[in-house]
């Protein structure tokens, strides 16, 4: 990136931090679930956004366990292996996937008297893995994805990835920003049943 973009800047896990000289910022997670990676589990990824004058317009997010390279640009959809994706249709708890990336996150406790409550209501809930969470949602394979803490690098892309297949994505308190600390993203017609969790 600095041989061919030299203006730009970078923001990374492993401690890449440039400024940035043209309003362009890479922001790269160059394995996204350690602990997966670690283990041998295939739920990690490689994630790399591209933010200009602070919105993401591009963004990949691969898989390599999975053999899945999903990529988004900036009105041009989403895409998973070539073939347009989107989020689901859902609009029925009963009948949605649930993924949350940790119930033992330090940012569950501002709603944790009531999170069991609510996540009984789903059809099924699942803990893969912040990246990979993401990635089903933008498949229309998910519903609803729950990342109680987080950093820029872990949402940079699938943020983008979520927008660009038809979903809603925020902040926990509302704002459309990697930089919150947290974040959902959901199919449009269940967020209502997102912010009842955050909200109370």
């Amino acid at each position: 990136i600095t041989q061919e973009f030299p203006e730009d800047g970078v923001l990374g896990e492993e401690g890449a931090s440039r400024s940035s000289r043209n309003g362009r910022k890479w922001i790269i997670d160059p394995i996204d679930g350690t602990k997966d990676f670690v283990r041998g589990i295939p739920l990690w990824a490689v994630l790399i956004g591209l933010e200009q004058n602070g919105d993401i317009v591009a963004a990949a997010a691969c898989s390599p366990g999975q053999s899945l390279l999903l990529h988004a640009g900036r009105g041009m959809g989403a895409w998973a292996n070539g073939e347009r994706i989107h989020v689901s249709g859902r609009r029925d708890l009963s009948q949605s996937v649930l993924s949350f990336n940790g119930f033992n996150k330090i940012g569950v406790k501002r709603f944790a008297d009531r999170v069991i409550p609510w996540v009984q209501r789903f059809w099924a809930v699942r803990s893969l893995g912040g990246a990979v969470d993401a990635m089903l949602l933008a498949q229309g394979q998910a519903d609803i994805w729950i990342e109680p803490n987080a950093q820029p690098w872990d949402l940079a892309p699938l943020k983008l990835l979520v927008e660009e297949a038809g979903g809603k994505f925020s902040s926990f308190d509302g704002q459309n920003t990697i930089y919150g600390g947290n974040a959902y993203a959901c199919t449009p017609a269940l967020e209502s049943h997102v912010l009842e969790l955050l909200n109370g």
